[in-house]
């Protein structure tokens, strides 16, 4: 079953920054640059795939990753940030550990890369059918690398995805003198690049395999899809642009100029982020180049590969694409993780003081009367009255005997689940207990089944009337709300502001009907603001 999302497998790892002045040679010496804010280094999200996917789900790409990582505090910092983008991942965490590069960058922008593959070196062919085919074959479009993954699992994720119905876009992003023999012999290296759809290599990892191409990006673009057979071929050519060699279409397309190069490290990574949005979103190839351009130029403007701001990343590569029209929105759920903290603050206000109010139109004086009417003749014959709730609701339980006591209806609390291990013993026949759950399906059920079997009145305050808690009960309050607030919805919020309210009205009219005085409530609160507020003199 397809789940709709592009997917890749690669390199995903934690980029190591240090700035320089320049570049060096064999037997140089240099002093590198102090950060802003002190030391030397800067730890970044990095990774050709995890970049390029970071960047596509910026623009609002459905977007997962898939693999092997080491669960350590590499492994934990990038898995935070494929979270935070909503970037699905499928990473199985058996590897020795998570990748790393150490990266200098130098005055120009330019920069060397060590990179140190680990986990991601690991992958085998049986780990990607034991783990990932599935996944695979459910994708919208299955992205790769050959940069740090072995070839002969490139090429098993390729077939896989073939024989599937999905197309595939391979980033060559290290020339084969390089690639070879680390990740594997010429020959798999053939068949990877005739098996992907399309393929996206920088010039220079290129260049080796169309030597006639002179180093010209549009003839090495024609060159290499004419060779491996592939759907597109799309060069990237750093500051020049990139060409595009497809069926019908031979172009080329100049880079966006950004306002100053910082760090070209990714550069290629997120233009082709851009470009696999393009063809999600079905561009012509020039659109789609266009906008993997505005990635590039976006992405050399700031230190780093990966877009650790999103709103900012998206806005740039808006302001800089000038193709066709096309709506680029962040995903929900970055937005709102974007948003300013205040406004998750004051949506969940806004949600509880919508629920009380339906719940203030619900709440019939009968259910109200008949409470104090319980209460008031236990009372009358000496009863007690006893307050219990579990998890959140005790808390209220706690609040409630104390605002009941303070206001002429002494209350004491009673815990929800030692009750039915003898602290039930406290009740007697004829008092009443206000039992409070918002599901009305804990444990609290026992505990008043407990006390009526005692002789004492249950009065449920819950948000389900028809719950097993109301089953038990002689009288009903509803305290129920609809939505909870936050992020989440589950956490409860605007139901235990419901369950104060129920409770606090209900102390209100209990003080009102047995003609409660200042002068009581000062007997009972002398102290304190309160205490000087209600003295008489």
């Amino acid at each position: 079953m397809s789940h709709g999302r592009t997917i890749g497998i690669g390199s995903m790892g934690v980029d190591r920054i240090r700035r320089v002045p320049r570049i060096l040679a064999g037997e140089e010496k240099g002093i590198l640059h102090t950060l802003p804010g002190g030391g030397v280094e800067e730890q970044r999200v990095g990774g050709v795939v995890l970049n390029h996917l970071g960047w596509a789900a910026v623009l609002g790409l459905p977007a997962g990753i898939f693999g092997k990582q080491a669960d350590d505090a590499e492994g934990r910092f990038l898995r935070a940030a494929m979270d935070r983008l909503g970037i699905e991942r499928r990473i199985v965490l058996d590897g020795s550990a998570s990748t790393f590069a150490d990266i200098y960058v130098d005055d120009e922008g330019e920069r060397a890369i060590y990179m140190a593959p680990a986990a991601t070196s690991e992958t085998t062919p049986e780990f990607i059918r034991e783990h990932h085919a599935e996944f695979i074959r459910g994708a919208a479009r299955v992205t790769t690398e050959v940069s740090q993954l072995p070839l002969d699992a490139v090429l098993t994720v390729l077939e896989i995805a073939r024989e599937a119905g999905v197309p595939t876009l391979l980033d060559l992003d290290v020339p084969p003198s390089d690639a070879l023999p680390g990740l594997g012999d010429a020959a798999t290296l053939e068949r990877v690049l005739a098996t992907a759809d399309i393929v996206k290599p920088a010039k220079a990892a290129g260049a080796e395999l169309a030597p006639a191409a002179a180093g010209d990006a549009m003839a090495l673009a024609e060159a290499l899809r004419s060779r491996f057979g592939c759907e597109a071929v799309v060069v990237t050519d750093g500051a020049a642009g990139c060409a595009v060699a497809a069926a019908g279409t031979s172009l080329r397309l100049p880079a966006y100029a950004p306002k100053e190069v910082v760090d070209s490290t990714g550069a290629g990574d997120a233009f082709l982020g851009g470009l696999l949005v393009g063809l999600a979103r079905d561009l012509a190839w020039e659109d789609a180049g266009r906008l993997g351009n505005a990635c590039g130029a976006a992405c050399v403007e700031r230190l780093g590969a990966f877009p650790e701001d999103p709103a900012a990343a998206l806005a740039r590569v808006r302001e800089l694409y000038d193709g066709a029209p096309l709506a680029l929105e962040l995903p929900a759920a970055v937005a709102a993780a974007e948003a300013p903290a205040s406004d998750a603050a004051l949506a969940a206000f806004g949600v509880a003081v919508d629920e009380l109010q339906a719940l203030r139109s619900r709440l019939g004086p009968a259910a109200l009367d008949a409470a104090v009417a319980a209460i008031r003749a236990s009372n009358a014959a000496g009863g007690r009255v006893h307050v219990t709730g579990i998890g959140k609701p005790e808390h209220v339980a706690h609040y409630a005997a104390s605002l009941l006591s303070s206001t002429g209806t002494p209350a004491t609390f009673l815990h929800g689940t030692e009750a039915i291990h003898g602290s039930a013993g406290q009740v007697v026949a004829g008092d009443v207990v206000i039992a409070i759950s918002n599901s009305g399906e804990t444990e609290l059920t026992a505990t008043a089944r407990a006390v009526r079997a005692l002789g004492a009145r249950v009065i449920a305050v819950t948000g389900r009337p028809d719950s097993a808690l109301a089953a038990q009960a002689d009288l009903i309050l509803e305290a129920g709300v609809a939505q909870e607030g936050g992020g989440l919805g589950l956490a409860p919020r605007a139901s235990v502001a419901a369950e104060l309210l129920v409770l606090a009205s209900l102390s209100a009219a209990l003080e009102e009907t047995q003609g409660f005085t200042r002068a009581a409530y000062h007997a009972r609160h002398p102290a304190g603001a309160l205490g000087k507020k209600s003295s008489p003199s």
